[in-house]
C-alpha cells in the first residue's frame, strides 16, 4: 500500500514537473485564471436560466473583458 502510493506521488510530479518548476524560477501560479473561472461561475449562477447564449456570452465579455 505504501509503495502504490509513492508512485502514485512520483507520477503526479512527473506529469507536473514544468509547472512546479516554474512556480519555484517565476513565482508563477494559475491564481488568477481560477479567480476568473470563479467569477464565471458565480456569474452563470446568478443567470440560471438563460435562453440566449450568444446575449450571455456577450455580457461576460463586457463585464470582464
Amino acid at each position: 500500500m505504501g509503495m502504490e502510493s509513492f508512485r502514485t506521488v512520483s507520477r503526479s510530479i512527473e506529469i507536473h514537473y514544468l509547472a512546479i518548476l516554474n512556480f519555484f524560477n517565476n513565482r508563477s501560479t494559475n491564481a488568477s485564471a481560477e479567480s476568473f473561472n470563479a467569477k464565471i461561475k458565480a456569474f452563470r449562477a446568478s443567470a440560471r436560466g438563460v435562453r440566449d447564449i450568444k446575449f450571455f456570452l456577450f455580457r461576460l465579455s463586457k463585464l470582464y473583458a
